[in-house]
C-alpha cells in the first residue's frame, strides 16, 4: 500500500492516548493507530450510506439503536 506523510494537528489527549496504545503493543505506531480510526471511520459511513440506500433516506433512530446493540453482542 502507498503512504502520504501529512501534518495534522490533534487534542494531545488523543495523541497521548495513542502513544500508550503503542507503548501497550496494541498498535504498531502512532501512525497505524490513526490509519485504524480513519479506516473505522469511513467503514462507518459507508455501511450508513447503504442503510440510507435501502431506506430511501437515513435510517429510523430505533433501527440504528437496535443495530448497534445487535452488533455489539456479536463482538
Amino acid at each position: 500500500m502507498r503512504t502520504e506523510r501529512i501534518t495534522v494537528s490533534l487534542p494531545a489527549d488523543l495523541v497521548a492516548e495513542a502513544r500508550r496504545a503503542v507503548h501497550r503493543g496494541t498498535a504498531a505506531s502512532v501512525s497505524a493507530y490513526i490509519s485504524e480510526a480513519l479506516a473505522a471511520r469511513q467503514e462507518r459511513e459507508r455501511s450508513l450510506a447503504v442503510l440510507a440506500d435501502l431506506y430511501g433516506g437515513p435510517p429510523p433512530p430505533e433501527q440504528l439503536a437496535q443495530a448497534r446493540r445487535t452488533l455489539a453482542t456479536a463482538v
